[in-house]
């Protein structure tokens, strides 16, 4: 491993007590990472950092190989090495905006003259860094455009989604799987209130609250009693997606 395999090693484990709340793609799940170089120590590297993110980060060693991993990954966001033997960053970045990828893309290179960096820019990538590097600035930069998309897909979509499960609030309509679920205006409220929040614990107390409108002295039984019926009809379609944590409160996440 290199001088600079270490120093950026060093600055990623120094990361790890500042690393901040996870961001999440709109239905709740971990933002998608795709790391496409043919140095492996660096891919590793990278990998970890992301990982240690909380998002589910694969590699690639070539262009050709990233063009599967993207079909069957979809990733959220990619780092690119600029020259890579074969199908390199710009011909893999041609080809993945040719197909309406529009998934942002930061391209890493040792080239750093300004009109490689205007080429790099031009060509679709929406972020450039020249190696060497130092990661956390790369992790931060990385967090600024996964934020940024995700906003962006959640603008996009009007209808909340966690998994399979998606809640339509102006057709009043829920599914999972493509399969309708008929929901009272109590339970569609409930639910509703669970999906905005993701992988969040909600007391019954916050549940009540919003749901129902009690102060925190409501009945608190009548929040067991509709997430069961939620469980009844939701959860009998595919792996459990609300949870209860005990003695906390319930929360949704995708299975």
């Amino acid at each position: 491993m290199t001088r600079w395999h270490r120093v950026a090693g060093a600055c990623m484990l120094a990361s790890v007590t500042a690393r901040p709340i996870p961001l999440a793609r709109p239905d709740g799940s971990p933002i998608r990472a795709l790391v496409v170089d043919d140095e492996a120590n660096l891919s590793e590297l990278l990998r970890m950092a992301l990982q240690n993110e909380g998002w589910d980060t694969r590699t690639a060693a070539s262009g050709q190989e990233a063009l599967t991993v993207i079909r069957d990954f979809e990733p959220d966001l990619m780092v690119l090495d600029v020259m890579m033997p074969g199908l390199d960053g710009m011909g893999l970045l041609a080809r993945v905006r040719a197909a309406g990828n529009d998934a942002p893309v930061l391209f890493l290179t040792a080239k750093d003259a300004v009109e490689d960096r205007i080429a790099g820019i031009s060509a679709g990538a929406d972020d450039y860094v020249t190696k060497p590097f130092n990661l956390e600035e790369v992790v931060v930069r990385l967090r600024g455009m996964a934020r940024r998309h995700v906003a962006a897909v959640a603008d996009a979509d009007p209808r909340l989604r966690v998994g399979d499960l998606s809640l339509d609030e102006d057709a009043y309509e829920v599914e999972r799987g493509g399969i309708p679920i008929k929901l009272t205006a109590r339970e569609f409220e409930l639910l509703r209130y669970l999906m905005q929040n993701p992988r969040r614990v909600l007391s019954k107390a916050q549940i009540l609250d919003e749901v129902w409108s009690y102060d925190f002295g409501g009945d608190g039984s009548v929040v067991e009693i509709y997430i069961s019926y939620l469980r009844k009809k939701i959860d009998t379609l595919g792996d459990p997606l609300i949870h209860t944590v005990r003695g906390v409160g319930y929360t949704i996440k995708p299975s």
